[in-house]
C-alpha cells in the first residue's frame, strides 16, 4: 500500500516552512558589469557577467535546456557586447549526452503523468525543489510489470573559479566534476509491481532524477511529485479499515461492502468506486486492470522510440508547447471517466477480467457468476476530476455449488414424467439388469426444445436438443450405467416423458411425421365446415380430432402457449369430440389424410387439434390449428 516502505521520513514539526533555505541574492538591477566576459561552466552552464545563474532554479532551468537556453543568452549578449571565444572541445564534451535533453522529462509539480518503457531501456525524469526545507512526495505507480526504480539528488553546477580571469576550468577538471554530477546521491530505490512512494519533510533544494527500468517486458507506469503533500492529498484516502468485505455469497452472486474514503465526506471531492472481478488475482492498481483488459483501453499506447516527449518538456518553463509537435507521438492521457458520471458504468470486457464502476455506493452484489468458482475481487476508489486512483486492500471468495439433485431412476420399459424450471436440469440414472446389445432412449418434450446428453461410465455418447419425439438407440455394454442429463430451455419450464429400454422391439410412442402441422384448405371453407388435412407415417396409428370454439381475440400467441403435446385426449371435454380413426400408407409420399369437420357455427372461431396414439396408449398431439368459419355464405 501506498506509504509502506518508504525509505527516508525526516521528523520535523509541522511548522517549519519551505522558506528557510539560503538562496543566492539577486545581483541588484542597476549593478555595473565587471566586463564582456562568458565563461562556460561545470555541466554545461552558463555565466555571463551582470546576469549569472544565481537562482536555484533558473540554473536548474539553464541545466535541462541547455541548448536553447544557451542560444537566448547569446542573442542578448551578442546585441550589446563582443563575445570572447570558448573550448570548443570543452563545451562538446558538456552537452555530449544528447538523452539528457531528448530522452528525458520533467516531472510537473502536482500533476500525475503517464510513461512508457522499452524493455531493458532505462528512463530518466526530472523534478525541481526550488528552495531548502521543502517536503517532498514522488510516487511510482506500476501498470504492467514490476520496475526498478530509483531517486538520486543531482548536484547544481558552480560557476567556475576562473570567473574573474575569464578562464575557464581545466577539461581533466571539467570530466571529474560532471562525472561525480552525474552519479548524484542516492535517496531512495525499490523494485516491484507494488505502487511506492518516497516521502521526506525537508528536503534540500536541487534538480531529482528518477530512472525507471522494466526487466521483464514493456511496460506503462505513472508518476506523481508534488512539494505541497498536505495540501494536494491527490489520491484518495483510504479509511482506517482498507478492506474489502463478502458480506453474502451464492452460487452465482457475491455481495461486497468496504468503508467509504474519507476523501469525499470529509473533504467534498467527487470520488467514484470501481469494482473489478477476475479468476486471477488481485491487483494493486486500477493502471494495472486498465493493461489487462484490453491494450486499446491502456492509459498510454505504446510510443514510438525517440518521439515521446511529455507535454510538460517546454510549457513546465514557461515555453508554448505546439500541437503539431504531438502528431505521432503518444502522450499521457490523463482524461477524467467523463464529463458526466453514471451510477454505473462498465467497461469492454475480456472474459476473464470485469470492470464495474458503480458511483459512490460502497454495497454492491456481483452477479452472474460461475458456481464453485474461485473470484477475486478489488475495489478502487477513483477521484474523477484528476481521474487519479487508490486501491482498498482486495479479497477473494469461492462461489458455492450448485445444489446436488436428486437422481431419477429409470425403469426399463416404463415412461417416466420430467418437470424442468426455467434453465434447470435434471439426472436420470438407467441399469439394466440383464446383459443387453443395444440400450433405445425415448425422449418426448413436451413443450420447447431441450438438450439431452447421455453418458455411460462417464463417458460422453449423445449430446443433442429435442424437440417433439425423439428416438436414441445406442450400443450396449455389459453391467454398463447410463447417466442422462436433461437441460431445459431458456424460455420456461420444460415437461418431458423419458423411456429407456433394452428391448427396442415394443416402442410406446407412436411414430410421427417430420412435419406435424395441420393444414386448412380455404376454399374449401364454409359456414358451418372447415377441411383438413395432416401427414401420416408408414405404420397404422389412431387419430383423434377434437374441436373448441374460441374467442376472436384469440391469436396464434395464446395457441402458442397452449401447446402442449403431451396432454392425451384424456383431458379433452367429450363434447370437443370430432372423430377416431386409423391410417397409414406404405408410400410416404401419399401418406396424408383430409377430414371435414362440420356442425360449426358462421363466423366463429376455432381450435382444432389431431392426436396420434400409440400401441402402448401413449399419445402425441400434432401443433394446433386456428381456423374460422365464414360469416356469409
Amino acid at each position: 500500500m501506498r506509504g509502506e516502505g518508504r525509505a527516508q521520513r525526516a521528523l520535523t514539526t509541522k511548522g517549519e516552512g519551505r522558506n528557510g533555505g539560503s538562496g543566492d541574492a539577486p545581483e541588484p538591477r542597476g549593478s555595473a558589469p565587471s566586463g564582456p566576459r562568458l565563461t562556460i561552466g561545470a555541466r554545461g552552464s552558463v555565466a555571463r557577467p551582470g546576469c549569472y545563474p544565481q537562482n536555484l532554479f533558473l540554473r536548474m532551468r539553464l541545466l535541462l535546456l541547455a541548448p536553447l537556453s544557451l542560444c537566448l543568452l547569446l542573442a542578448v549578449g551578442t546585441s550589446a557586447q563582443k563575445l570572447p571565444t570558448r573550448d570548443e572541445g570543452l563545451f562538446q564534451m558538456q552537452v555530449r549526452d544528447k538523452a539528457l535533453f531528448h530522452d528525458s522529462s520533467v516531472v510537473p509539480d502536482g500533476a500525475e503523468i503517464s510513461g512508457y518503457l522499452f524493455r531493458d531501456t532505462p528512463k530518466r525524469y526530472y523534478f525541481v525543489v526550488e528552495e531548502d526545507n521543502t517536503p517532498l512526495s514522488m510516487t511510482v505507480t506500476p501498470c504492467d510489470a514490476p520496475l526498478e526504480w530509483k531517486l538520486t539528488l543531482q548536484e547544481l553546477p558552480e560557476e567556475s573559479s576562473g570567473e574573474s580571469s575569464g578562464e575557464p576550468e581545466p577539461l581533466d577538471q571539467q570530466k571529474q566534476q560532471q562525472a561525480t554530477a552525474d552519479e548524484g546521491t542516492e535517496l531512495f530505490a525499490y523494485k516491484g509491481n507494488d505502487v511506492e512512494s518516497y516521502m521526506a519533510v525537508n528536503s534540500p533544494s536541487g534538480l531529482y532524477q528518477l530512472e525507471i527500468l522494466s526487466t521483464e517486458k514493456d511496460s506503462s507506469f505513472k508518476v506523481y511529485a508534488t512539494t505541497t503533500p498536505e495540501s494536494d492529498q491527490p489520491y484518495p484516502e483510504l479509511p482506517f479499515d482498507p478492506r474489502v468485505d463478502v458480506t453474502s455469497m451464492g452460487r452465482t452472486t457475491v455481495t461486497l461492502a468496504w468503508k467509504p474514503t474519507p476523501t469525499g465526506s470529509r473533504m467534498k471531492q467527487p470520488v467514484q468506486y470501481c469494482v473489478v472481478v477476475n479468476k486471477e488475482h488481485n491487483f494493486k492498481s486500477l493502471c494495472a486492470v486498465e493493461a489487462k483488459i484490453s491494450a486499446d483501453d491502456a492509459f498510454m499506447v505504446a510510443p514510438k522510440p525517440g518521439l515521446d516527449f511529455s507535454p510538460f518538456d517546454f510549457s513546465h518553463f514557461g515555453f508554448p508547447s505546439e500541437n503539431d509537435l504531438s502528431k505521432g507521438r503518444s502522450f499521457a492521457n490523463n482524461k477524467p471517466f467523463g464529463n458526466k458520471v453514471s451510477r454505473y458504468y462498465a467497461t469492454k470486457q475480456k472474459a476473464d477480467i470485469q470492470k464495474m464502476c458503480i458511483g459512490n455506493k460502497n454495497i454492491f452484489t456481483v452477479a452472474d457468476l460461475k458456481p464453485d468458482t474461485q473470484y477475486y475481487f478489488d475495489v478502487f476508489a477513483v477521484n474523477t476530476v484528476t481521474n487519479t486512483s487508490t486501491a482498498y486492500v482486495g479479497t477473494f471468495a469461492r462461489t458455492k455449488e450448485e445444489a446436488k439433485q436428486k437422481t431419477v431412476e429409470l425403469k426399463d420399459g416404463k415412461v417416466s414424467d420430467v418437470f424442468i424450471k426455467r434453465k434447470g436440469s435434471k439426472f436420470l440414472r438407467f441399469a439394466p439388469v440383464s446383459s443387453h446389445q443395444k440400450v433405445t432412449f425415448y425422449v418426448h418434450s413436451c413443450l420447447d426444445a431441450v438438450q439431452i446428453q447421455v453418458r455411460r461410465d462417464g463417458k460422453l455418447l449423445l449430446s443433442q436438443n429435442v424437440e417433439g419425439v425423439r428416438q436414441f438407440q445406442l450400443r450396449g455394454k455389459a453391467k454398463a450405467k447410463y447417466l442422462v442429463r436433461l437441460r431445459g430451455s431458456r424460455k420456461g419450464a420444460s415437461m418431458l416423458k423419458v423411456l429407456a429400454t433394452t428391448r427396442p422391439n415394443k416402442q410406446p410412442f407412436p411414430s410421427l411425421p417430420e412435419d406435424t402441422r395441420i393444414k386448412a384448405f380455404d376454399k374449401l371453407r364454409t359456414c358451418t365446415s372447415v377441411t383438413v388435412a395432416w401427414l401420416g407415417t408408414q405404420e397404422r396409428n389412431k387419430f383423434c380430432v377434437y374441436r373448441r370454439e374460441v374467442d376472436d381475440s384469440y391469436s396464434e400467441e395464446h395457441r402458442r402457449r397452449e401447446q402442449n403435446q403431451c396432454t392425451g385426449p384424456e383431458t379433452r371435454k367429450k363434447s370437443e369430440k370430432v372423430l377416431c380413426k386409423y391410417f397409414h400408407s406404405p408410400n410416404l409420399q401419399k401418406a396424408v389424410t383430409t377430414e371435414t369437420i362440420k356442425g360449426l357455427e358462421p363466423g366463429k372461431s376455432y381450435l382444432l387439434d389431431v392426436y396420434v396414439v400409440g400401441h402402448g396408449g401413449h399419445s402425441v398431439k400434432y401443433q394446433s390449428k386456428l381456423v374460422k368459419t365464414r360469416k356469409f355464405c
